[in-house]
């Protein structure tokens, strides 16, 4: 209630001073009316003596009981109504002051890391009980040295003003950090979740607005949150320069998508020991008009950030599933972002896209990484599960980078294990890399599961993991990516051992 009258600009004190102007005209003209009428001047008077003391009385107890119910309201619209924190409201108002009274003012955005996954497991109900300790934690931490507020979500603010206020917060925010390496006990659950922190920091000369520091400070956040979390940044005007570079990517890649300037190149995958090609891997390419090839690895993060990996994903799986269809026998691999694999709609976008091009699914492996798991485990096991039953397999990519555990494979029962180029390399000249090699190949065979070793690009390397047991191999002693036309005339052939020269590129 409190809000919507602010929508309309009205003031809660104006709901009660305006019966009580109300009142007093209808004081007013009655007295009026009496002042003038012909009744006995004696019954005239006490008349309005009476009327005196009855809207005194009433306008004493309109008053009295509507400036407290006002200020009931007013303390209502500064409180967030779950951690009964300060909300965004009150912060800015806190910052605002600060602002006035002091020559430095220093806020913090503090973002909790793993909630969604939170909610997604044990329900809201405990997420929201989450919250609450949470905010209990930082009340904790902050004591009288600075206010804390809860912003909405998973999000809190800390602000504090006065000489060192930076110093000083900054101070508070890694002991938070230190507070959430352990896990918060919610009834009779220990809930792991972590933090990541952005901070801004304003004097009197600097003239910034509370809107300001709180977007300076969210953009710290996320740089946090891309740094690996767990960790607490400061606001760089650098910070801004590269979003506006993100965001003239993002538009020259929508155009690019709608121009055809996005290419589907493929890379051949060959028998271990037959030497034959047995699969091709879709790789993204983005010719620019003006003659530039940008990576994948530079425009691939910056969709993902705004989205437009949907988009680009669904493009990629479709034109690989037509161009694909032609090379009989063929085994296909598609790689799967994080962003689609949490799309609800991405399994039944897949089977659309199976049923329009005809292409057959058991010739389709979806290439998935680690992070694409970690990071929403309930959300991806309920995709991937749609996805193998219209019998596509699944691939997990990348592996030995990352938090893979034998636990963690069994839970997911993929297909086929892609070794990661940097073990590959690292295996050809240390031990202890060899040794890590070796015992994935030989779990992912206890698993039941193909292994394919990416990356390799010396003769050396190649007869490695051949003798470590990988089925296929990939890498640049073989094949680079290639257009599609020119994909046809390797599949009908053995690819001899070689130098890299004799090879395709």
């Amino acid at each position: 209630m409190f809000e919507s009258w602010r929508k309309f600009s009205v003031s809660p004190r104006t709901l009660v001073v305006a019966p009580l102007v109300v009142l007093t005209l209808i004081f007013g003209g009655v007295t009026a009316v009496l002042l003038t009428s012909t009744m006995n001047s004696g019954a005239t008077f006490s008349l309005i003596v009476g009327g005196i003391a009855i809207y005194a009385a009433s306008a004493a107890l309109l008053c009295r009981i509507g400036m407290a119910g006002i200020a009931e309201l007013e303390t209502l619209g500064l409180t967030d109504s779950l951690s009964l924190l300060p909300n965004r409201r009150a912060m800015h108002g806190a910052i605002r002051q600060g602002l006035a009274n002091h020559d430095e003012v220093a806020v913090a955005l503090i973002d909790l890391d793993g909630f969604k996954m939170v909610n997604d497991l044990y329900g809201h109900a405990v997420g929201d009980k989450l919250i609450r300790e949470a905010a209990s934690v930082l009340l904790d931490v902050c004591d009288t040295e600075a206010k804390t507020f809860r912003l909405g979500g998973d999000e809190f603010a800390i602000c504090m003003s006065g000489p060192l206020c930076n110093t000083l917060l900054e101070g508070i925010c890694r002991a938070i950090l230190e507070r959430l390496t352990n896990p918060i006990p919610v009834e009779d659950r220990r809930i792991a979740v972590g933090a990541s922190i952005g901070l801004s920091y304003s004097t009197r000369a600097d003239a910034l607005d509370s809107s300001e520091l709180l977007r300076r400070a969210d953009v710290a956040m996320y740089a946090s949150k891309r740094g690996g979390k767990m960790r607490c940044t400061w606001f760089k005007q650098a910070f801004d320069r590269n979003l506006e570079a993100i965001r003239d990517m993002d538009t020259e890649l929508r155009k690019a998508l709608l121009d055809g300037e996005l290419a589907v190149h493929y890379q051949p995958l060959v028998d271990a020991q037959s030497h034959q090609v047995v699969a091709v891997e879709s790789l993204l390419r983005w010719h620019r008009p003006d003659g530039k090839v940008i990576g994948p690895n530079i425009f691939i993060p910056v969709a993902e950030e705004s989205g437009l990996i949907n988009a680009i994903g669904l493009f990629v799986l479709r034109q690989s599933c037509r161009d694909a269809l032609e090379w009989s026998g063929i085994k296909l691999s598609v790689n799967i972002s994080a962003a689609q694999l949490r799309n609800p709609e991405f399994p039944i976008q897949l089977g659309q896209i199976l049923e329009e091009t005809g292409f057959e699914p058991e010739r389709l492996e979806l290439e998935i990484t680690e992070t694409c798991l970690v990071l929403d485990p309930v959300v991806a096991e309920r995709s991937l599960d749609i996805i193998r039953g219209f019998g596509v397999n699944v691939v997990l990519d990348d592996f030995g980078t990352g938090y893979a555990s034998i636990g963690f494979l069994r839970q997911f029962r993929f297909e086929k294990l892609k070794l990661d180029r940097s073990l590959v390399v690292d295996s050809e000249g240390d031990e202890g890399s060899r040794a890590m090699m070796l015992s994935s190949i030989s779990m992912a065979q206890a698993l039941k599961m193909h292994v394919t070793a990416e990356g390799v690009e010396t003769q050396a390397q190649a007869d490695l993991v051949r003798a470590a047991g990988c089925d296929q191999i990939q890498g640049w002693l073989y094949f680079k990516a290639m257009p599609r036309e020119e994909i046809a005339q390797h599949l009908s052939q053995l690819t001899p051992e070689g130098p890299p020269e004799r090879k395709q590129a």
